[in-house]
């Protein structure tokens, strides 16, 4: 993430490159509250909502 955008790429493949301001400008998919949106440091998470979910030969580096 850097500023407000993000970029996932798996794979090779880019599959996420938007702004998280512009996405939420009208309020969020789930129409809940998030209070962490808008933070510029802190922790990763993978998340599956529910669903089982496996991860190996993770990387991650600064920008």
């Amino acid at each position: 993430m850097t500023g407000t955008t993000i970029k996932v790429t798996l794979n090779g493949t880019t599959i996420v490159d938007g702004d998280v301001i512009e996405a939420s400008k009208h309020g969020t998919m789930d129409g809940k509250n998030h209070p962490g949106l808008l933070r510029n440091k802190g922790h990763v998470g993978f998340l599956g909502h529910g669903d089982v979910v496996k991860f190996r030969n993770i990387q991650i580096k600064e920008l």
